[in-house]
């Protein structure tokens, strides 16, 4: 039984470096994020919310003029999936395609986010626990120092991915809104356009 007890020991201490370099790397990430995150947010804020309230003005009589005003060259993913769908007016089963697409880009989006929001917590929560052994260890045998130590790798691991686990909860939450509108903007759009003769929408 103490073989068993020590090879889990030494397994979970060995765990400990990896752990700490992740949450290093997962801290940078969510550091980079909160920069893509802003130019995001501007870019929705100067493009996108227009482009939305645009569609949601438009309606059968008006899709060719909303047509017309589309931009050459897209400047979010809405516009170049808008432009897509209209391009298929007339065609349900690839304007069905399309939105699924855009589902598909919109999660892409939002992975990184995910992905911060789960381990945050769960390298925070390893890192923590990984140290307690050694600190009890140093407790028993009287060696303060080494407790001292290993408590504040503890607590410092915790914070890092507590602070990386809110940046990407935060950014979830919004990027999940903003996919949500854009989707629902996309497939009143697609409604429109759905059974339109493609010379119609053009």
């Amino acid at each position: 039984m103490n073989v068993i007890s020590n090879i889990l020991y030494w397994i979970s201490t060995g765990l400990l470096v990896p752990v700490i370099v992740l949450l290093i790397f997962f801290f940078i990430r969510s550091i980079i994020l909160i920069g893509a995150f802003f130019g995001q947010y501007l870019n929705d804020k100067r493009v996108t919310t227009p482009f939305c309230e645009k569609i949601q003005k438009t309606d059968r009589s008006s899709l060719p003029e909303f047509t017309a005003s589309l931009p050459e060259h897209p400047a979010s993913t809405v516009d170049a999936y808008a432009s897509k769908i209209i391009a298929e007016a007339g065609n349900a089963a690839k304007i069905d395609m399309l939105l699924s697409e855009y589902e598909i880009e919109a999660d892409k989006n939002i992975a990184t986010s995910k992905v911060l929001t789960k381990m945050g917590p769960i390298l925070g929560l390893m890192g923590t626990l990984i140290p307690m052994g050694p600190a009890l260890v140093g407790l028993a045998s009287g060696d303060i120092a080494s407790m001292a130590y290993n408590m504040q790798v503890a607590f410092a691991t915790t914070v890092v991915g507590l602070v990386v686990s809110a940046i990407g909860f935060l950014t979830q939450q919004a990027k999940e809104r903003w996919a949500l509108r854009n989707l629902t903007m996309l497939e009143y759009l697609a409604d429109i356009v759905r059974e339109q003769p493609k010379n119609c929408a053009q």
